[in-house]
């Protein structure tokens, strides 16, 4: 089997530089509690530079770098974003195993879809580019070869042929190894692995034992180390821990750009899309607040996530500070991506997409509807409003409908007088119209008050229902009254009287 190997260096001090960029450049540590002292798990290159190493202790660390910033190394949270950065690759990749905390296996079996070893090597590091990451990638046929060169070669993306392993590695330093087996071989005087796969094997396993002829076969580029691939969850969730809990908005909005980019990825890894989210601000010491977010189109795409979420979360009055902030997806779908057209309109699109998303994140699911068309013959019954379904991703929001049965936002017919109004009366309202000797209508008066006519359309003749016990026989006109505004009007063909129906907006 094929696989490759990711190496992001020293991966939890770049995570936590893409969430604070402010650090870049600057001495920092993460620290972690070792038998009841505060010890160096992780250095930044210039706390690095100053001579601080993990495993020193803070006061130590301290010493050598008096301006070092510490921050609290968490495994759990490091593994989650390790992981978080596995789904990114699923586009590009079958399945992924983590390798904490700075690196993880890909299956490369199918790297002949994106032009072989090479191009996939290069893809998952612009993967990575996009989030931030600096990394290095090796592909081979041992999970150890793919692993070591990542971690110690000299290449960005590094192909070894089937077979080659050996080769590969011999130039590698000794301390590649990694454990106790290296000690042990340097004892002998030995400074590469080709000079540890060239010792007879019968000698090193009465030497060292069964870990030093491990050891040796893998120098040798023979390694039978299985690929189980990360059982993937079925909830798409995750949460970032504050340094320190807050009652600024300023850090819950470093730790939702963190949180709606790693979901972004993964999202896109997974070739969906999120439908409806929800966010969870923890309180310290006690409670939550739960908002959710309903989007008007599904996406998988972190700005727009970002701007929706600054916008629920923004104005949110808290009586406790937030220690944590947290994202579920409660309903996504598949992701087919957009496929435009000449004469769409994205940037419409987007817009409309937010104003949508913030109304009925604000006002509540139900408040945002649209009209669907029904099977009726009477034009005010012809269409009917129903909840409002984002339509697919592959048209824009502002595109034309293909299927008419499905739901639309306007719907209208060549000529001013076959506009349907927004607004239709449960009951048409009758009208005391003043008409001129042609029958042409001037004015009327509505709830005691009148209107004159400014400008009018029609009429639009229609009738039907003869077969039921309420047929009908209609004039429409579009009137513009003024004081009231465009508005949809019929002549009633059996009494002849004019009757309000509906308001344009």
């Amino acid at each position: 089997m094929r696989r490759g190997y990711l190496h992001v260096t020293r991966f939890p001090v770049q995570r936590k530089v893409i969430e604070a960029p402010s650090l870049a450049g600057q001495p920092l540590a993460l620290v972690e509690e070792v038998r009841g002292q505060r010890r160096v798990a992780f250095a930044s290159t210039r706390a690095l530079k100053a001579g601080v190493r993990p495993g020193m202790t803070l006061t130590a660390a301290t010493a050598l770098e008096p301006v070092l910033r510490h921050f609290s190394y968490r495994p759990a949270d490091e593994a989650r974003a390790l992981g978080a950065l596995g789904e990114s690759l699923l586009g590009l990749c079958p399945g992924f195993q983590r390798d904490a905390p700075d690196g993880l296996w890909f299956d490369a079996s199918a790297a002949h879809l994106v032009g072989g070893e090479p191009a996939l090597g290069a893809n998952v590091l612009e993967v990575c580019a996009r989030q931030g990451y600096r990394a290095h990638v090796a592909v081979a046929s041992e999970a150890f070869t793919s692993r070591m060169l990542a971690r110690h070669g000299s290449q960005r993306v590094e192909v070894v042929p089937e077979g080659q392993g050996a080769r590969a590695l011999s130039p590698l330093p000794l301390g590649a190894l990694e454990d106790a087996a290296a000690r042990a071989f340097a004892v002998l005087g030995l400074t590469t692995l080709g000079q540890v796969a060239a010792l007879p094997a019968g000698a090193v396993t009465a030497r060292g034992g069964a870990g030093a002829a491990r050891a040796h076969a893998r120098c040798r580029g023979v390694d039978d180390t299985p690929f189980t691939p990360e059982p993937l969850e079925e909830a798409l969730e995750d949460r970032v821990v504050l340094d320190a809990p807050s009652d600024t908005f300023e850090p819950v909005q470093f730790a939702l750009k963190t949180l709606l980019d790693r979901l972004g990825a993964r999202l896109s890894g997974r070739r969906r899309a999120a439908v409806r989210l929800t966010f969870v601000l923890r309180l310290d010491p006690t409670g939550e607040a739960q908002v959710p977010l309903l989007l008007a189109r599904p996406t998988a795409r972190a700005k727009p996530l970002l701007e929706l979420a600054r916008h629920a979360l923004g104005e949110l009055r808290l009586e406790r500070p937030v220690a944590e902030v947290a994202v579920r997806v409660d309903a996504h779908d598949l992701d087919l991506g957009q496929q435009l057209a000449l004469g769409d309109a994205p940037e419409g699109d987007a817009a409309l997409e937010g104003v949508l998303s913030r109304l009925a994140t604000t006002l509540g699911e139900e408040a945002l509807f649209s009209a669907s068309l029904e099977a009726v013959h009477r034009p005010e019954s012809a269409h009917a409003p129903r909840a409002f379904h984002p339509p697919e991703a592959r048209r824009g929001l502002l595109s034309p409908v293909a299927d008419p049965a499905a739901p639309i936002t306007v719907w209208r017919e060549a000529g001013a007088a076959r506009e349907r109004p927004s607004r239709l009366l449960a009951q048409p309202a009758r009208l005391d119209a003043e008409l001129a000797a042609s029958g042409e209508l001037l004015a009327a008066r509505l709830a005691g008050r009148r209107h004159r006519v400014t400008a009018m359309a029609g009429p639009e003749r229609l009738g039907g229902e003869w077969w039921t016990d309420t047929p009908y026989q209609r004039d429409y006109y579009r009137v513009h009254f003024e004081g009231l505004g465009p508005a949809w009007v019929f002549r009633d063909g059996r009494d002849g009287g004019f009757y309000l129906q509906g308001l344009f907006d």
